[in-house]
């Protein structure tokens, strides 16, 4: 069983229910129709060239294109994990590009090459929209993590220089707010997996069910899928705090001012 493709006019009529949540904006004054216009054109041309990219990719089944395509994600999502952190993207983007590799190559490796074992094992039908859902929820919680955690140590200073006036060393004074970082990142992935399939059916699901596999088949994927997205945040996030940590501090253990981006 085929899925159902969706003609061109009928996609007109799709982007005409946005005209719902614009004339909404209108009437409530949010003040944000231009911003959804942007965000609905940009998605819509990024999609649009994506797609055709993919459908080259697919098509060339080549090994070092389809990893040259991850490392390129990881490295886009490395940009936005460090400046929408308010961190300085030239002291922090070599550390958060190792933490988004070891992060998600680890889940891949144990994934794609010891559960599913495609053949060829580059396959990209596997590879990229698995690692493209791994990167991409990696750095939604980096965001949060690394946000958190300087954030939360600048507000606190004091009492994170009474922890290493106490004695305490640098690990030592920053795990309480490793710890108060890592949960929030953590939480979205916590309560997703709590309510998976009594709220909603995920992504990976739907479009296994629309592409014709059988619902088990389909809810075998999701599960792999969560569990690898979660071990993946978890991984990613720790590391980059730790290593992040190795530049963000001087010879005294004092949070330098000059890591943060100016806003």
């Amino acid at each position: 069983m085929e899925t159902l493709d969706i003609s061109y006019p009928s996609m007109l009529i799709l982007y005409g229910i946005l005209t719902v949540p614009i004339g909404l904006s209108l009437l409530l004054k949010l003040k944000n129709v231009k911003p959804i216009l942007i965000a609905a054109l940009r998605m819509t041309v990024q999609l649009a060239v994506v797609g055709l990219y993919l459908d080259i990719i697919f098509r060339l089944h080549n090994a070092w294109i389809n990893f040259g395509w991850i490392v390129f994600m990881i490295s886009v999502a490395n940009f936005s994990v460090t400046r929408n952190a308010g961190l300085k993207i030239k002291k922090f983007f070599p550390i958060v590009f190792c933490g988004l590799v070891v992060g998600s190559f680890f889940v891949l490796i144990s994934f794609i090459f010891l559960a599913i074992r495609p053949e060829p094992f580059y396959d990209a039908r596997y590879l990229i929209p698995i690692g493209g859902m791994v990167v991409g929820n990696c750095m939604r919680a980096n965001v949060i993590s690394l946000e958190r955690f300087y954030s939360s140590i600048k507000k606190n200073e004091r009492e994170f220089l009474t922890y290493l006036l106490m004695g305490a060393s640098l690990r030592e004074a920053i795990l309480p707010y490793l710890r108060e970082a890592i949960k929030p990142a953590l939480a979205p992935s916590i309560a997703t997996m709590t309510t998976l399939g009594l709220v909603s059916l995920p992504g990976m699901m739907t479009g296994q069910i629309l592409g014709g596999s059988s619902p088990i088949v389909a809810i075998k994927y999701q599960i792999a899928v969560m569990i690898a997205i979660f071990t993946a945040i978890m991984i990613s996030t720790v590391v980059n705090v730790l290593l992040s940590s190795n530049v963000a501090f001087n010879q005294y253990h004092v949070l330098k001012k000059d890591i943060f981006r100016n806003r």
